[in-house]
């Protein structure tokens, strides 16, 4: 890749990974559109370390708090709100896993195409805007259920599937469930921890097997501008989401999936 390449696909990688607009879609559609050069595995783990350091940053707070709270009551019968709240980030990741072990082959050989991320991107747009438009969103992230958490769980597996954006439709489903936006938006970044990492230490598992000659400055700046441009998401979508709704990025879903299908069929 061209160092343009790599910085444009590292910031693309940082905004889309918290923003629900998928990421998996936009990491693909440089090649499937432009014609570039697939990023390979080494630039994958790099980009999604960079994102992972990034909302872990941003949640150091929470984080410690979580893990305080889970080691020192999570296995009690009177749980905290933060040790109840440490177990449904678990419980919620579970189903990613499955689907993800079970699905990821069929994916890569058949779902990663432009046609397939151009309709998930329409249908679960359009999906987001009516959470955000009929949802109750009164809710906040410490009234959130085990059953709360386990079907959002189930709609972040879903999100193995390219164009469905993972943190769009927990978001969504967090919203259908009642979840003020903020809150919605909190839960989804806190999921998207164990998720990346997972991720990232199964390319890294698929590097280490892999003959391929390795560039480190490659590596370095789409970490550093995956980092950068990922803080900044995170900071400013919290900020603005409760003013502003999902239907900015509800529009732009349905603009780019409307472009695609074009691309696609003309």
């Amino acid at each position: 890749m061209t160092l343009f390449e790599i910085i444009i696909l590292a910031i693309i990688q940082g905004l889309t990974e918290f923003l629900p607009i998928s990421s998996s879609a936009h990491l693909i559609l440089p090649s499937e559109v432009f014609g570039w050069n697939n990023q390979g595995m080494a630039y994958d783990v790099a980009v999604h370390v960079g994102s992972l350091l990034a909302v872990m940053i941003y949640f150091r707070q929470d984080i410690g708090r979580l893990v305080v709270a889970w080691l020192g009551q999570g296995f009690s019968r009177q749980q905290s709100a933060d040790s109840k709240l440490a177990w449904w980030v678990i419980l919620a990741t579970i189903p990613a896993v499955i689907f993800g072990f079970l699905l990821k082959d069929f994916i890569e050989e058949y779902a990663r195409s432009a046609l397939v991320i151009a309709i998930t991107t329409i249908v679960f747009g359009l999906l987001l805007w009516y959470a955000d438009k009929k949802a109750n969103l009164s809710k906040n992230i410490t009234q959130i259920t085990w059953k709360n958490a386990l079907v959002i769980g189930i709609a972040q597996a879903i999100a193995i599937i390219p164009g469905t954006s993972r943190s769009g439709i927990t978001m969504t489903a967090g919203l259908m469930l009642g979840l003020n936006r903020e809150s919605a938006a909190r839960f989804s970044f806190l999921l998207s921890i164990p998720v990346i990492l997972g991720a990232g230490l199964l390319a890294t598992l698929d590097l280490l097997d892999s003959p391929a000659a390795i560039d480190w400055y490659a590596l370095l700046f789409g970490a550093v501008f995956s980092f950068v441009s990922a803080y900044a998401c995170i900071y400013l979508f919290l900020a603005w989401i409760s003013k502003i709704g999902m239907l900015p990025f509800v529009i732009y879903r349905l603009v780019l999936g409307v472009a695609l299908l074009l691309f696609v069929l003309l």
